[in-house]
């Protein structure tokens, strides 16, 4: 039934961004004194955010459309983060890195409000 929902699809991809910057960000945090380590990375969600089935996005249903889009999506890919190296050459701010936490559990946090209000939505449309 929530499987054809397009706001239940888009809160579960924002979540599993959240979840992938945050380890991305433990990660960063775990290597923070190994020399030459680079920082690394996520695009934001709304730069990386492509359904599988054009959810969310305009959709062409007839060739004369000028706009709209077919299927496609990936997870996103962590990219090197260009800082200032330290004199051992690791490139990790802890501070940038809090900061970088702080946003995913928001987005996190977000993406659960969105859902959240979306099932209360629902469940008061089928209570009628």
């Amino acid at each position: 039934m929530f499987e054809n929902l397009d706001i239940f699809k888009i809160s579960t991809a924002m979540a599993k961004h959240a979840g992938q910057k945050q380890a991305i960000v433990a990660q960063n945090v775990a290597n923070a004194d190994t020399p030459d380590y680079v920082a690394r990375d996520l695009p934001s969600f709304k730069e990386t955010y492509r359904p599988t089935d054009g959810a969310g996005m305009q959709r062409a249903s007839r060739t004369q459309h000028l706009h709209g889009s077919k299927a496609g999506g990936a997870l996103a890919a962590a990219f090197k983060a260009k800082d200032d190296a330290t004199p051992n050459g690791n490139q990790v701010s802890l501070e940038t890195e809090m900061l970088k936490s702080v946003a995913a559990k928001r987005q996190h946090d977000r993406a659960l409000a969105i859902y959240k209000s979306a099932l209360n939505i629902l469940r008061s449309t089928i209570r009628g």
